[in-house]
């Protein structure tokens, strides 16, 4: 029986999930460097859809304390996304560094199993990032993660409250794993005068910080995104508009667009680094 590579990634969410990584990886806090590693692994904990770095104990350079023990909260949804990462799905020991006054702050998290060696995942989004040279945002870039721009002629048409927002015969169609299709339009083929700029600005660990827009026939809420200055794997889609299908009407060659990023109400639910727009 052929094995289907999407459902094998459902399925395997509810365990814990390690990867060697070979990049040097560095960590700093507060202007110092906490961590320069070649012995990091990705670790993505219970019903993580995004990974962490665990790093080996003798690549801190600063002293970690133990804290106590903590048990797996009761109602936690199926799929958790890279927020709160004092909620851990697996046995094992939160740590703390001390601030410059002192205090315990609580950064990172050893699992008791043995496959990581006894390696401290390190909370992101308390350090600053390097892989080799360049400055990792977001979250911990994960190996099987792909995203492909590829121009495309199909048709696609936004609306919303019975106005069209946007007729594209030329968008760019991202696909990024495992999201859904996102479509970026030429602002030339958008209502822009419809749209106003947005006070929300998001990061996306592989395509960069977005922008976004907002339309009073939404009641003022954010409907669509741009990138201005995206990152490498997204550098064709610069300045294109992506609506939400999950907040207007898109259609591609008639069809309607459905659906969203796994287990998320919408594509930036669970934090403002939100990967799937």
């Amino acid at each position: 029986m052929a094995l289907d590579l999407h459902q094998q990634w459902s399925q395997g969410i509810s365990q814990l999930r390690t990867t060697a990584t070979p990049k040097r990886l560095r960590a700093s806090r507060d202007g110092q460097v906490v961590v320069d590693t070649t012995d990091a692994l990705l670790v993505w904990e219970p019903r993580r859809v995004v990974p962490e770095y665990a790093v080996p104990s003798d690549a801190l350079t600063v002293a970690v304390v133990d804290l106590p023990r903590r048990e797996e909260p009761d109602g936690l949804p199926p799929v958790l996304g890279p927020r709160h990462f004092e909620l851990h799905t697996c046995p094992g020991t939160p740590v703390a560094m001390r601030s410059e006054d002192g205090a315990l702050v609580e950064v990172g998290f050893r699992p008791d199993d043995p496959d990581l060696g006894g390696r401290v995942v390190l909370d992101f989004s308390l350090f600053s990032w390097v892989e080799e040279d360049q400055p990792v945002m977001g979250h911990a870039h994960d190996p099987w993660k792909r995203i492909d721009v590829l121009a495309s002629d199909r048709h696609v048409v936004v609306e919303l409250a019975g106005t069209v927002l946007a007729d594209s015969r030329r968008p760019l169609a991202l696909f990024e794993t495992p999201m859904i299709p996102r479509w970026y339009l030429p602002p030339e083929d958008v209502r822009m005068d419809l749209l106003a700029p947005s006070q929300t600005h998001t990061v996306c660990a592989y395509k960069g910080r977005a922008s976004y827009l907002s339309s009073d026939l939404a009641g003022g809420t954010d409907i669509a995104w741009f990138y201005p200055e995206p990152l490498d794997d997204a550098l064709r889609v610069r300045d294109h508009i992506a609506f939400w299908s999950e907040r207007a009407v898109v259609t591609v060659d008639g069809e309607r667009v459905v659906g969203g990023m796994p287990g998320a109400e919408r594509p930036d639910a669970g934090q403002s680094d939100a990967d799937s727009r």
